[in-house]
Order: C-alpha cells, then sequence, then structure tokens
C-alpha cells in the first residue's frame, strides 16, 4: 500500500512532525542538555515509523518535496544576509583566528572522512556526510548536501548517513567540549580575566530581539528571501554552466551576502538580520521536519559499522583539535580554554551547542567575554559560506 501526499499534505505532516518534536523537546531533559532541534526530534521519530512499516510490508509514503526545496533556499539565504565584511573587520584580529581555525577545521574533516570511507571500500561521497558536511554543517547543511549527494550523485544512503553524523555530532560536540575546557583550566590553573567591554558583548544585529516587528517589517524580511532567491537563481543557473557542481541554494546565499554588503556600504535600505534570522529559522524547521520525513534508514544497516568508526574519529580529531591547538592559539588563557570548548560544540554540531558549552564553563569559573563576542560572530555569520565553499570544492574533486 502507498500513501501519496500532495505539497499541502506533506506541508501539513511537517508542522506535525515539527509540533511532536517541540513538545517532547520540552519535556525530556535530555533533548534540551544537548541542544537537540525540535524537528529533528519530531523527524526521526516519523523516520523511525517509516522503517518499521517499510520494513514490516504495510505500507509506503511518498511525499512532495516541492516546498522543502522552497524552504531550504530561503533559509540559506537569511544565511547570507549575516555574511557581512563590516563586522568581520569590526570583529579584529581574533575573529579572523577563529575563521581560519574553522577553515583548517572543515578540511580535515572532509579529508579524514574521504581517508576513512576509501579505507572501508565506501563511496569517497560518504567520507563527506561524516565530514564537515554533517559536523561543522550540522541538520541544515546535512539536509541540503545528503540529497545532493544521493539524488543526482547516486550516493546511496547520503541523506540517512548525513543526518544520523549531525545528530551523533550535536551530542558528542556537547560532552566533550566542557571536560577539555575543564582540564585546560585546571593544568594550567586558569583564572578569568574580565577586559571586555559592553560593546563586545552587545549583539552585533541592528535590530533589538525583544522589539515587536511590524507587518511592515515582516514584508520587506520576507521580501528581501525571494529577492535573494529570485538573484541567486541566475547565480545559479550561471555556475552550473561552468560545469562544476554546486548546491542549488548556493546562488541564493551569494545573492543575499551581496545585497547585504551592498547596504552595508550604501546605507540606502536597511537589512533586518534579527527579522530576516527569525524567518530563515521558521524555514529551518519546515525544511528539516520534510527533509527527515525522507529519510530511509534501512539504508544505514550496511554503513553501520565503518560510520561508528569514522564518526569516533571525528570525535577524537576535534578533541586533539580543541585541547591543543585552538587552546594555544588563541593564549593559553582561560578565554582560549572557553573558545576551546566552543568549538567542540560549533565544530561538530551547532551555534547554540557552542554557546551552552561556554556557558557551562563561565557559570562555574566565571566571565569570558571575548569568547562569547567571537564565536557567535563566526558561528553565525561566516562558517556556512566557507563550509560549502570547501564541501563544494572536494565533491568537484571526487567527481
Amino acid at each position: 500500500m502507498v500513501i501519496k501526499l500532495d505539497l499541502y499534505m506533506t506541508v501539513g505532516v511537517a508542522v506535525i512532525v515539527f509540533f511532536l518534536g517541540y513538545f517532547l523537546k520540552k519535556e525530556i531533559k535530555f533533548f534540551q542538555k544537548f541542544c537537540i532541534p525540535a524537528p529533528v526530534i519530531g523527524g526521526i521519530l516519523f523516520a523511525l515509523m517509516t522503517l518499521v512499516l517499510n520494513q514490516t510490508g504495510t505500507l509506503s509514503i511518498e511525499t512532495d518535496n516541492t516546498m522543502q526545496q522552497v524552504f531550504m533556499t530561503l533559509f540559506f539565504a537569511s544565511v547570507g544576509y549575516t555574511a557581512s565584511l563590516k563586522l568581520l573587520k569590526k570583529g579584529g584580529s581574533q575573529v579572523i583566528l577563529l575563521v581560519l581555525v574553522s577553515t583548517v577545521i572543515i578540511f580535515v574533516q572532509d579529508a579524514l572522512g574521504i581517508m576513512l570511507a576509501k579505507s572501508f571500500s565506501l563511496n569517497p561521497m560518504i567520507g563527506l556526510c561524516v565530514g564537515s558536511v554533517s559536523m561543522v554543517g550540522g541538520h541544515g547543511t546535512a539536509g541540503a548536501f545528503g540529497p545532493l549527494l544521493e539524488n543526482t550523485m547516486g550516493v546511496a544512503g547520503a541523506t540517512a548517513v548525513s543526518v544520523s553524523a549531525a545528530t551523533f555530532g550535536l551530542v558528542m560536540g556537547s560532552l566533550i567540549g566542557g571536560p577539555i575546557a575543564q582540564w585546560r583550566i585546571k593544568s594550567k590553573n586558569l583564572q578569568p580575566c574580565n577586559t571586555g567591554t559592553a560593546d563586545e558583548t552587545d549583539t552585533f544585529s541592528e535590530e533589538k530581539a525583544n522589539d515587536k516587528p511590524s507587518v511592515e517589517q515582516l514584508l520587506m524580511a520576507f521580501s528581501m528571501l525571494f529577492l535573494a532567491a529570485g538573484i541567486g537563481s541566475v547565480i545559479s543557473s550561471l555556475l552550473n554552466k561552468t560545469g562544476l557542481t554546486f548546491p542549488s541554494y548556493i546562488g541564493a546565499m551569494l545573492a543575499a551576502a551581496l545585497l547585504r554588503n551592498f547596504s552595508d556600504v550604501t546605507k540606502k535600505f536597511l537589512i533586518m538580520e534579527d527579522i530576516i534570522s527569525i524567518l530563515g529559522n521558521v524555514c529551518l524547521s519546515l525544511f528539516l521536519s520534510m527533509s527527515l520525513m525522507n529519510l530511509r534508514l534501512w539504508e544505514l544497516s550496511q554503513l553501520a559499522l565503518p560510520m561508528v568508526v569514522m564518526l569516533i574519529m571525528q570525535t577524537i580529531f576535534m578533541a586533539l583539535m580543541a585541547g591543543f591547538v585552538v587552546f594555544y592559539v588563541f593564549g593559553k588563557n582561560y578565554e582560549a580554554s572557553v573558545v576551546a570548548s566552543a568549538t567542540c560544540g560549533f565544530g561538530m554540531g551547532a551555534v547554540p551547542n557552542a554557546i551552552a558549552n561556554m556557558q557551562t564553563i563561565t557559570s562555574r569559573y566565571g566571565p569570558a567575554p571575548k569568547a562569547f563576542f567571537i564565536v557567535p560572530l563566526v558561528g553565525s555569520l561566516f562558517i556556512d559560506f566557507i563550509n560549502t565553499g570547501v564541501i563544494t570544492f572536494f565533491i568537484n574533486i571526487l567527481t
């Protein structure tokens, strides 16, 4: 028996999946502790249900994924609007340093994943799925690149592997961040030095999060997302003519970045970053819900052992990178230990995990204002751009 969902039914079910995850996250502390997104919780439960139905031969569910593509493009357009060169310059040398360190992490995650995949005689693209696609990229990038690798490039199980690895990364990034920072603090007898200023800990957004947006502001922000998507469609078409492989959202992301920096320079119009970010997160939630609804978990059976080994190796690499490289590069002081714990968070999961790691450390040992300034700035504004470029680079090398 096959149940076919049309566009509206698919979005409706995705909303139900999101609400299920939202309810469970409120009720279960484990999900709160490790910052597991609500759509991931609900989506994986839905995928487990379809796994049982499929394996028992009861029924299969087919969805209309038109809106999934739309939501994905709008989300990455919202990411593009955060890529402000003005803010990068304002952040100073520490921000640029973290960008460079994060870029190295992305390259090594992908290279390590590819090498391990080849050692198991797997498609090297699977190595990307357990590399920066899921580690630095998290569920958003996993949900975007997984279907690209699976449907366009024929990498069986790429979506399921990417999303499963991203979930593993969220948990492990939170588990190893705190102990690494505490080890460094105790081994070096480090003490906090409150040298931050109010400006450093202020939000870098031009809107205030607690202001109630007007209808006009919401319309303007929503229109800016679709404007970037429209211009981005042209950019993507031009990029595809090069013969290289690019994710479908890259044009929208680049268009949004151009519009953002044009706004910063000319001051002709305002990019309402907070409102665009909220709308982008709405699109991300629905995109992830729809993406995880289509997970074919039965495809993971033959990849289980290689995945476990590859993910353990990624965890070891991240722990060594944070505990030694990041800590020493940022000055071997208390702030460096906090940045190291945060790097585990967004290096294997997402910015909320990085912030949660920092909050755990600072609540016990004292404030780290510089860390709280540079980590969200880099993790939210620049890493997705760099990660997309690096992943695209490796895809085109491997094809």
